[in-house]
């Protein structure tokens, strides 16, 4: 399966198939330069770095390698400058491509030092990760953490393709493969009630690993986030859409500190927050919230916050990204299925939505 992506920047293709290496071995050629360098992790390394080495080695390239230490906690300026240092080391010039291999960490790292490196070096996605393949991997979002605020230093930058191969899944632990179904089911409930009838009537068969099922979420979320971000690549109206359970859901990352809840699961916890605001603004009912957290429970995925002050929750989501003239926006659900923008400055409404998980 090939999806393109259709951007102001540039068109680039999602390869999408049951084997990472054949993916690779027909079309990974055509964006890859000679000298290439693949950034990873330590957990990634030993399952896929050396396949995927003798692959472009095998086509003539010259390959260096950039390992990482693996989590959340990493994604940082610290971390970004390992990277750099190992790009002047191996004297990479500015058409040298970057090649991020691992899920959605290594992608943000790797897709932003490419587009700072030199002022902007080509750069390809090899997502290993469920939330990396559906979403983190296209669309050029990229960046590094901040201790006050998620994913708040970055750059727009698009990838040159991604290879997203089914076969890496099968090698994730149930809690990672766990946290990116929060993804496939945020993209089914901002925008597809279809999906989200697909996904209840086949949720077993997903969180068992069917290929054929996992093939189809894997490309439908792609299909949806390729239409999203060729309509706003720069996310000034549609796109703001995908952080359906992103503003509480950073809000509990940097709590909590960042890789002790799971991006998705943080999600997870903060869609189900963005449904009970939907219910008090008058649009979702409470039939709509339980049959939320049914599907979430089924993904073995968090439907409760953790418990923290209702100051520290604001404080947070004032950093959000959303934040327009000081105002916190969120995506709500109008209905499944059906995504809005909403300012909210009524700070009883937030209280009264986060009671269940404030502190008594």
């Amino acid at each position: 399966m090939i999806l393109s992506v259709n951007t102001p920047s540039h068109t680039y293709p999602i390869y999408i198939g049951a084997s990472l290496i054949q993916l690779l071995q027909r079309y990974s050629t055509q964006h890859i330069d000679n000298n290439c360098t693949i950034v990873t992790n330590e957990t990634i390394a030993p399952l896929y770095l050396k396949s995927v080495t003798d692959v472009l080695k095998s086509a003539g390239k010259n390959v260096y390698e950039i390992i990482l230490p693996d989590g959340e906690s990493y994604k940082n300026i610290e971390t970004l400058q390992i990277i750099y240092d190992g790009l002047m080391q191996q004297r990479m010039e500015r058409r040298s491509t970057l090649i991020a291999l691992g899920g959605g960490v290594i992608g943000d790292m790797t897709g932003f030092a490419a587009a700072t490196y030199q002022r902007g070096m080509p750069f390809v996605q090899i997502p290993t990760t469920l939330l990396s393949q559906v979403d983190s991997s296209v669309g050029g979002k990229t960046g590094i953490n901040h201790p006050l605020g998620k994913n708040m230093i970055g750059a727009f930058y698009q990838p040159q393709a991604v290879f997203a191969g089914l076969d890496t899944l099968h090698t994730l632990p149930k809690r990672e493969f766990s946290a990116g179904m929060a993804e496939v089911i945020k993209y089914a409930l901002l925008g597809d009630i279809e999906f989200l009838q697909w996904i209840e009537q086949h949720i077993e068969p997903l969180m068992a690993l069917d290929n054929d099922s996992l093939a189809y979420a894997v490309e439908k979320c792609c299909a949806m986030k390729a239409d999203i971000v060729a309509a706003d690549e720069k996310e000034n109206g549609q796109r703001a859409l995908l952080n359906l359970g992103h503003t509480f859901g950073h809000a509990i990352e940097t709590q909590m500190g960042y890789g002790t809840w799971l991006h998705g699961e943080a999600v997870s916890a903060g869609m189900v927050v963005a449904c009970h605001l939907s219910e008090r603004m008058g649009f979702i009912s409470s039939e709509d919230t339980l049959r939320v957290n049914n599907l979430l429970q089924k993904a073995s995925l968090p439907n409760t916050p953790p418990e923290f002050p209702f100051e520290r929750w604001i404080e947070h989501m004032k950093h959000d990204k959303k934040v327009s003239a000081g105002k916190i926006r969120f995506v709500v659900l109008e209905s499944l299925g059906h995504a809005i923008i909403k300012e909210c400055s009524d700070i009883e409404l937030l209280k009264d939505c986060l009671s269940a998980w404030l502190p008594k």
